[in-house]
């Protein structure tokens, strides 16, 4: 089955139907751990590809890095809507280098970084505390680029970083 389905199936086994709660996703942390795993994984295969060319058309990506202190000081709505909008910039660069990549190994990693990016983003978009859903009117920092192995560290710093610690804060309010 493929990552991204499984990603999206087993988060929602356990979203509470009256309120949307991740659950066993934020409650057991070896899930958070098995993403990131992944991820490192996906960035070191699409590495061992055959020299990928640089693409024609460069992508744009989220600069994901943060502050420990800015983060914690934002509310948890706040962290979701930050990190659906880099997820947008990633899901967008995937596809943008996919129809820019012919190499079979780089075009088969850049189809997995697609469905476990957006089976994220789609997973985030399933809870919110505050009313009114999320609009893609967002404008994260960014920059191009042009290597797609960029593509796979941005995923990776995002899953490493905001999102473990977003699951990290969730978990102190989901799981007592």
């Amino acid at each position: 089955s493929p990552p991204g389905l499984l990603l999206l199936t087993s988060f929602l086994l356990h979203v509470k139907e009256d309120h949307a709660s991740p659950t066993r996703l934020v409650c057991d942390n070896r899930l958070i751990q098995k993403y990131i795993v992944e991820a490192k994984d996906m960035e070191k295969r699409v590495g061992q590809c055959q020299a990928l060319p640089a693409l024609s058309c460069p992508v744009l990506l989220p600069l994901v890095d943060f502050t420990f202190q800015q983060w914690k000081s934002k509310s948890n709505e706040t962290k979701r809507r930050e990190i659906l909008c880099d997820l947008a910039l990633l899901v967008g660069a995937a596809a943008g280098a996919q129809g820019q990549v012919s190499e079979e190994c780089g075009a088969r990693q850049l189809r997995q970084l697609y469905r476990h990016v957006n089976s994220f983003f789609l997973l985030l978009q399933t809870f919110s505390w505050e009313a009114g859903h999320w609009e893609p009117s967002c404008s994260p920092h960014s920059m191009e680029q042009s290597h797609v192995t960029s593509i796979f560290l941005t995923y990776r710093q995002l899953v490493q970083g905001k999102l473990r610690f977003f699951f990290l804060d969730l978990a102190k309010v989901l799981c007592k």
